[in-house]
This record gives structure tokens, C-alpha cells and sequence, in this order.
């Protein structure tokens, strides 16, 4: 904030642009792309984890964790995403309490159901009252990581199942002929093996990941679409120090202009990871690359 924004009355023009622009509400705009793009390399690794679990799972010739995997897959999947977002980050929070009242509070008498109110010992909520206001913030983050993750991560592992069904069987045969063990089979052929076929599904997984990060305005975090539609609102003098018409439209302009720069680093980023996949692979990919060399 600058010397002449004490009084944002008294000034106009430029002067009034930069105050406006470097005001506090506006601080927490930009510092909301962080939080967008902190979501992104936080939960593509976990997603893909959940879907390396789950994908392994499916396949797995022990029956239940057959069906754990499939189901895991098939339940996340068939649920719209809004209406899991909105039902999984409650559930989740709850037991969360449920497991931490029934440890600090094991002599609690009345009913955690009371009517649709989930009432729980002060001690067992999460985060606590007295919380700095970091905590909270932290608290709803991890809520949404965790959410994201398992929704994409069954995205994940659907395309994980599939690239892995893709390896050539004469491949793993071999392995196996040379006295390979399942799991040295597993790791050593089978998943060096399988990421050149599931990278354009999980190519245009991350695209979507992407797009839903707008997503995190349902889950009560203030994410670029919060802080867009708070501060492009019409603002009166009585409400604002700097008052103004209807400025979403700029403000959406900006997130626009955000995610076509996101989704085209994203696009050079994954090509090139998608050149060094392929490089000598008996694929299409390959072959190209390699009609291109000679």
C-alpha cells in the first residue's frame, strides 16, 4: 500500500488504480493463484497414488482386493463430481471428530446424533475454536486435497487398469520364462512399461483437474473464483473504499487468461514427457520417433 492510499477518497486516475490494485482484499486475490496451483502439485501426486493403488488392486488375483479396486472405481466414478464434493468433505470431517471424540471424550453420555445437528466434546472438533486462523485454513485445504484425490484417483486408476492390460503379454512371458518372480514381473516390466500408455489418459485427467479447481469455492475455500466474484461485484461507497461498478467480467477475463496459460505450459510440459516415454518404445510414439531420426 502506498503513502497517498490513506485517504482513497482524495485521489483518482492512476493513483486510485494502484490503491485499489494493492489494497488487502486484492493481496488475498493473488495470493489465491498460489493456493490453486499449491492444490494442483499437491493432489496430482496423491490422485495418482490413490490410482496406482487402486488400478493394482483390480488386478489383483486375490479376490477381495479385486473388489475393493473395482468398486473403488466404479462407486467414485458413477457419482457426480459436485454432489460427492459436497457430501464427501462433510462425511469425512465428521469422522474425523467421531474418531477423536471417542478417544478424548469416552465418558460422554448424550447422543453425537442429535436431531441434524453431529454434536461432538469441544476438545474432539476439528480444528478447535481457539485455532489461529492458519490452522482452519490449512484444516479446509487438506479436506479438499484428500476429496480431489480420491475422486481423480478413480479416475486414475481406471486409466492406470487400462495401460497395464495394454502391455504385451509376450513381454511378461519373457520375464517370467527368465525366472522373474510376479512381483519383480510387476515392477520391472510391467509398470516401466505401462506409463507410455496411460500418459494420454492421464494427460487429459490433468486437464480436468485443472478445470475443476473451481471446484474449491464449493468446499468453503477462497479460491480465485471466490475473491473474482467478491471483488468484480458492484461496490457503493457505503460498502467499499473503493467503489465501482460491475467489474466481474475483467475479473473472469484475468482467471480466463490464467488457465489457458496453465493448460498451455501443461500441453509443452507433457509432450515432451510424452517424446521421452516413447523414445524406443514399440509403439507408434516410437515409431515415429524414430522414422524421424533416420
Amino acid at each position: 500500500m502506498f503513502e497517498y492510499c490513506a485517504d482513497p477518497q482524495s485521489i483518482q486516475g492512476f493513483q486510485w488504480l494502484s490503491c485499489y490494485l494493492t489494497n488487502g482484499k486484492h493481496l488475498l486475490f493473488y495470493q489465491s493463484f498460489g493456493v490453486v496451483l499449491l492444490l494442483l502439485a499437491v493432489t496430482a501426486p496423491v490422485a495418482l497414488a490413490f490410482g496406482f493403488v487402486g488400478a493394482s488392486a483390480a488386478r489383483s488375483r486375490f479376490l477381495p482386493f479385486s473388489l475393493f479396486g473395482k468398486g473403488y472405481t466404479s462407486i467414485v466414478r458413477g457419482v457426480p463430481d459436485i454432489a460427492f464434493f459436497l457430501f464427501f468433505v462433510i462425511a469425512l470431517d465428521q469422522v474425523f471428530e467421531y474418531l477423536r471424540h471417542k478417544a478424548k471424550c469416552p465418558d460422554w453420555e448424550l447422543p453425537i446424533r442429535q436431531g441434524n445437528d453431529f454434536v461432538v466434546c469441544d476438545i474432539a472438533k476439528l480444528p478447535l475454536s481457539n485455532s489461529p486462523q492458519w490452522v482452519h485454513e490449512v484444516y479446509g485445504f487438506t479436506l479438499a486435497v484428500l476429496t480431489f484425490a480420491i475422486v481423480f484417483g478413480a479416475f486414475a486408476a481406471n486409466v492406470l487398469y487400462g495401460a497395464m492390460r495394454s502391455v504385451p503379454r509376450p513381454q511378461l512371458e519373457t520375464a517370467e520364462a527368465y525366472g522373474f518372480s510376479s512381483r519383480q514381473t510387476f515392477w520391472r516390466i510391467l509398470v516401466p512399461q505401462m506409463w507410455v500408455y496411460a500418459l494420454p489418459g492421464l494427460s487429459n485427467l490433468w486437464m480436468i483437474l485443472v478445470k475443476a479447481t473451481p471446484l474449491l469455492f464449493l468446499l468453503g475455500v477462497e479460491d480465485i473464483v471466490y475473491w473474482a466474484r467478491e471483488l468484480g461485484g458492484t461496490k457503493n461507497p457505503r460498502f467499499s473504499d473503493y467503489p465501482h461498478g460491475d467489474w466481474r467480467m475483467y475479473y473472469f477475463g484475468a482467471l480466463l487468461v490464467f488457465y489457458l496459460l496453465v493448460t498451455r505450459v501443461s500441453e509443452v510440459v507433457l509432450d515432451r514427457l510424452m517424446s521421452r516415454l516413447t523414445l524406443g518404445q514399440a509403439t507408434a510414439g516410437g515409431e515415429a520417433q524414430r522414422k524421424a531420426l533416420a
